[in-house]
């Protein structure tokens, strides 16, 4: 069962290898967006994986291994006879429950590499043949229908049972003009907990904010340094002795970028006439810094969680042993992504700041709102309003999810993490964001022009300001502006890279 959807993304001849060690989160992002294509998966880690399964029915037929010869959940202590050859399929039609509208294909794209991964780092005992199903779903465009909600930051049991079935042929896909649905694997009753046991829609959906969210931060310091330079502001906040008294990483990193971006000299000469910037310029490095700091921290959780054995319960190969434990329990992630929204939103919040200080005629030396010669002109006045809108909403899903409780199935599971509303969340702040920076892109560049201000020729600000202004429209009358921060907001991406 196969439908196309729209799915037009270019293809690419880099090829990435799952091994079960080695995946990152831009790893993720290209394979979800298809601008990378999976090899076929290593060897060793196939063999691995192979051996884990081997393992796990012996140890499934000889003792009680939890989700294989029992129940799950509060149905642990209830035996399931080895020859029941249909537990797995039951297990996997009760919990592919998942409500809510079907999830866009690249965020189940990066599931389905995230879990093909974790799969060949040999702990979950499941049948080598869904690796290889993965990993063919992901060449082809394939993917299967999964809806949003179905997770407590405990597992991903809902998307991944849903996938099972998938791959069993009983559930549909959605694939790429001329992709293709992988052959019906034959799922038994030592599979379908070994699949399901795992985090691997959240850190996909993880994955792919980390990634979307890295660029915004690359390129709202551009967006801050011609905004700066249509005020006339002090480069004095980002000097090197600034930076050394109090040497936070991510601080340091956003002075030197900006000090790179304009030309700046390690420790540059105040400005005449001013002795202080608002905070909106002047605690760039103190406000920035700890979001990009945010972000390291999340990669380095998602690296280890993408290429983690975290199946419950572990297979050990080298004991020969079924390890139960809460390796699914996903508190690193959930506060890796809270502390990452917080940090983010802070940004947020200084572009809105400096948004209304372009408004402000004694810092731009031009009329309020960066209005034309008509009387009562409003300029972008109304872009502060979008751009408060936009910081609303962000500030809305920036609500810590692992706030979150949860008491389920009959008291057993007594805890939650949330991290899977948190990886929604985190997507969400990403549109938002772009947004809020989209409005101060606009109105930076308007300055510039009714200053007849641009950067001096050969500074990466320079082909910043050059891209924007052959995208914006140079007109400065009072129109709708929607389509301008639409264009800004599609200039981002190319902006964090200059």
């Amino acid at each position: 069962m196969i439908s196309h959807m729209l799915d037009t993304a270019p293809r690419s001849g880099r090829r990435i290898t799952l091994d079960g060690t080695a995946l990152r989160t831009a790893d993720v992002a290209a394979l979800a967006d298809r601008t990378a294509r999976p090899a076929p998966p290593d060897p060793k880690a196939l063999a691995r994986a192979a051996e884990s399964w081997d393992t796990a029915r012996r140890l499934a037929a000889t003792g009680r291994v939890y989700g294989r010869s029992t129940g799950v959940g509060a149905n642990r202590t209830e035996d399931v006879e080895a020859a029941d050859a249909a537990h797995g399929l039951r297990l996997l039609r009760s919990h592919a429950g998942a409500i809510g509208d079907p999830l866009p294909g690249r965020e189940v794209r990066a599931m389905l590499a995230v879990r093909a991964n974790q799969l060949l780092a040999g702990g979950a005992g499941l049948n080598p043949a869904v690796i290889t199903a993965l990993i063919t779903a992901l060449d082809t465009g394939a993917h299967p229908v999964v809806n949003e909600h179905g997770a407590v930051g405990t597992g991903d049991l809902a998307a991944l049972a849903q996938t099972g079935l998938a791959l069993a042929g009983e559930h549909p896909w959605h694939g790429t003009p001329g992709g293709r649905a992988p052959a019906p694997v034959a799922l038994d009753n030592n599979d379908a907990l070994a699949l399901i046991s795992s985090n691997a829609l959240t850190l996909g959906q993880s994955a792919l904010a980390l990634d979307a969210l890295r660029r915004l931060l690359a390129a709202s310091l551009p967006v801050a340094a011609l905004s700066l330079l249509a005020v006339g502001g002090s480069y004095e906040p980002f000097a090197e002795p600034v930076m050394r008294a109090r040497p936070h990483p991510g601080s340091a990193a956003a002075a030197a970028r900006l000090r790179t971006l304009s030309g700046v000299p390690p420790r540059p000469s105040p400005p005449l006439g001013r002795i202080q910037d608002p905070y909106g310029f002047r605690c760039l490095p103190q406000i920035h810094g700890p979001a990009l700091d945010a972000a390291d921290t999340l990669e380095s959780v998602l690296t280890v969680e993408l290429n983690a054995a975290a199946e419950n319960p572990l297979i050990s190969i080298e004991d020969q042993a079924a390890y139960h434990h809460g390796n699914f329990y996903a508190a690193h992630v959930a506060l890796a992504l809270d502390t990452f929204r917080l940090a983010v939103l802070q940004t947020a919040r200084l572009s809105t700041a400096r948004l209304a200080a372009l408004s402000e005629p004694d810092l731009t030396r031009l009329r309020p709102f960066l209005g034309d010669a008509a009387p009562a002109s409003s300029g972008v006045m109304i872009l502060e309003y979008a751009a408060g809108a936009a910081l609303g909403e962000m500030r809305a899903v920036s609500h810590p999810s692992s706030l979150g409780h949860a008491v389920l199935s009959r008291g057993v599971e007594e805890q939650a993490s949330f991290a899977s509303l948190g990886a929604r969340q985190t997507l969400r702040a990403a549109t938002y964001y772009r947004q809020i920076l989209a409005c101060e892109l606009v109105a930076a560049v308007r300055a510039l022009r009714m200053r007849s201000l641009e950067p001096e020729p050969g500074l990466p600000l320079t082909t910043a300001y050059t891209r924007a202004t052959e995208a914006l429209d140079p007109r400065m009358e009072d129109r709708p502006l929607t389509d301008d921060v639409a264009a800004a907001a599609g200039l981002l991406d190319e902006l964090a890279e200059v």
